[in-house]
Order: C-alpha cells, then sequence, then structure tokens
C-alpha cells in the first residue's frame, strides 16, 4: 500500500496540541519549518491538508500522534443512513 500524498489534519486538534506545549505560533512554524501563516490556516481550517514531509514534522513537534490530528475519513463502502 502506498503512502498518502497528503494528509488531512484538524486543525482544533493542532491548536490545542501546540497550547498544551506552550508553544507560539512562530515557534511551531520555525519547528516544523513551515510559515506562521501556514499553521493559522491550519488551526483555523482555511487549509485542511499537509504534504507527508511537513506533517511528520509537525506530528513530531507537537508529540502527537494519527489519531489526535488526523481528521476522520470518510469510508465510501459504509452507507449513511
Amino acid at each position: 500500500m502506498q503512502a498518502p500524498t497528503t494528509f488531512r489534519v484538524r486543525g482544533v486538534a493542532i491548536n490545542e496540541r501546540r497550547m498544551q506545549a506552550g508553544l507560539s505560533v512562530a515557534q511551531l512554524a520555525a519547528l516544523v519549518g513551515v510559515t506562521a501563516s501556514y499553521i493559522r490556516k491550519l488551526e483555523t481550517g482555511v487549509r485542511e491538508c499537509m504534504g507527508p514531509g511537513s506533517y511528520t514534522r509537525l506530528r513530531a513537534a507537537l508529540s502527537a500522534t494519527d489519531d489526535e490530528l488526523l481528521a476522520p475519513t470518510e469510508d465510501p463502502a459504509i452507507e449513511k443512513e
């Protein structure tokens, strides 16, 4: 199975983990190697997807798991009632 090309993240979870870690937006951005604007857009939901490299660095910087940061995926095999 091939690794996903993008990761759909939950902005609220990023914000919560960042606050718990005591990091500013600028500090987290520096750790991840992206701009503060990019982090803000993720946290507010303006952006929802990240590339594998930046997502991996974000997860490490926040000491978070995929379960905490990734948005739930919709499984097309499950019918909605």
